[in-house]
């Protein structure tokens, strides 16, 4: 059963307002979406009419021509903006993980909402965006487009998609190579667990697309505040494991800093861009970090 579909809270996409999505070469130049290329969009030379579609700007309609023809049509012109935004989305059981402070509020709806705010900074841009959810049994795909139509679609089907199974497998991911072009940006939103996904970026990023990763984190993995007898389960194998939570916890706080560790270096040979996002952050952090002027104050 659908969930009823995210919305960006209004003090977030105040926020969102500061920022300007662009490629690490566009770095202070010009900004993401001012490339010089040949798209149809809203510049400034006209290049055709189409028929209106829900969510077009209203200030794009050529009031003359419904005038003769008592039909909306808007005007389509060249503008520069050659890169579209990818959001692949982790949708492995991994990703329904919460913290008992909040156990309606997983991984998954964070990336979910902070893949909102992305489409959200692209749709200001007039920019286009899509998304992949990566999970084994089949991907869920949505190619690149503009506009407020394809942001309400984004809601409606995020609301559908729900964690389960294991990471997306090599003949499963087979279609991604063919949809992602050479000069896209690609955001990765994952607990960053899997290594079939650690390799996906690594390879896309080899290949020159650019790739931004956020690891999402719950608190409780960061903090590991367990007292007394747990039982530990990972959702993907349904390993588990019984233990003392205190007995546990330098041992598990030690390795997973090391893991993390390790992660970070890894990506950063690889040229990847990288934060993470520990639930209960403010949602638009991780943007900040990518396209602020510095983090956002906690």
């Amino acid at each position: 059963m659908a969930r009823p579909p995210l919305t960006i809270p209004p003090e977030v996409r105040s926020r969102l307002k500061r920022l300007a999505l662009r490629t690490r070469r566009d770095m202070g130049d010009r900004g993401f979406g001012m490339h010089a290329s040949r798209n149809k969009g809203s510049g400034i030379e006209f290049a055709q009419y189409r028929a209106y579609e829900p969510g077009d700007e209203p200030r794009r309609i050529d009031w003359k021509l419904f005038a003769r023809s008592d039909r909306f049509f808007v005007r389509e012109a060249e503008e520069e903006s050659p890169i579209a935004v990818w959001v692949l989305l982790d949708a492995s059981a991994s990703m329904a993980q919460a913290d008992r402070a909040r156990p309606d509020w997983s991984r998954m709806d964070a990336a979910k909402l902070l893949a909102l705010c992305v489409a959200e900074l692209a749709m200001m841009q007039g920019d286009r965006f899509g998304w992949i959810g990566l999970r084994d049994g089949g991907l869920v795909v949505a190619d690149p487009h503009r506009g407020r139509a394809q942001f309400e679609r984004m809601q409606i089907e995020f609301s559908r998609l729900e964690p389960a199974g294991a990471f997306a497998d090599a003949a499963t991911l087979a279609p991604l190579w063919e949809r992602i072009g050479a000069h896209d940006l690609v955001l990765f939103l994952s607990d960053c667990f899997d290594e079939a996904g650690i390799a996906l970026i690594e390879r896309l990023a080899k290949a020159g697309r650019e790739v931004l990763a956020v690891q999402m984190l719950t608190a409780e993995e960061r903090d590991f505040p367990f007292d007394g007898g747990y039982r530990f389960i990972d959702p993907e194998s349904g390993a588990d494991l019984i233990g003392d939570g205190k007995a546990l916890r330098q041992t598990f706080l030690d390795r997973f800093a090391a893991a993390r560790a390790a992660l970070g270096e890894r990506l950063d040979a690889a040229g990847i861009r990288h934060t993470a996002y520990v639930l209960g952050d403010p949602i638009d952090r991780p943007l900040h970090a990518f396209f602020g002027r510095g983090a956002l104050p906690a």
